[in-house]
């Protein structure tokens, strides 16, 4: 069971997201988790969460991190991707990128101008950081 003052940090700081992610035109990015699994031994404790993510042509994410790592994969149109300030690079449908643990998602956006990008992340991390 999650104790109070923990709950209201976390609501605090969701509302603080998503506040800066209307600023900058985030709030358009639909995420969402199409399934979530609890990893077996000897990897007890952790978790992998499936998410779906569309980026709308025009519209950027937020710089920003994980506790685990990312397995990605492009489902439909041009993904332009970035970690630690590396230089961005453009996936297409079908390819794949990955993040270590804590790595910056420095750049996450459709490549196009005008089309949408889509992807699956599978988010792995300890449970209680997910």
């Amino acid at each position: 069971m999650i104790d109070r003052r923990r709950l209201l940090s976390l609501l605090s700081v969701a509302a603080a997201s998503t506040a800066a992610a209307a600023q900058n035109g985030e709030a358009d990015i639909q995420a969402n988790t199409i399934h979530t699994r609890a990893l077996p031994e000897p990897f007890s404790g952790w978790e992998a969460r499936f998410v779906s993510v569309q980026f709308p042509a025009g519209v950027k994410s937020t710089p920003h991190h994980h506790p685990g790592f990312v397995l990605g994969y492009v489902i439909e149109g041009e993904f332009r991707f970035a970690i630690n300030d590396e230089a961005p690079r453009v996936l297409r449908a079908g390819e794949a990128f990955y993040e270590p643990p804590g790595a910056n998602h420095t750049v996450g956006e459709s490549a196009s101008a005008r089309r949408a990008a889509r992807i699956v992340a599978i988010i792995v991390a300890p449970t209680d950081k997910v």
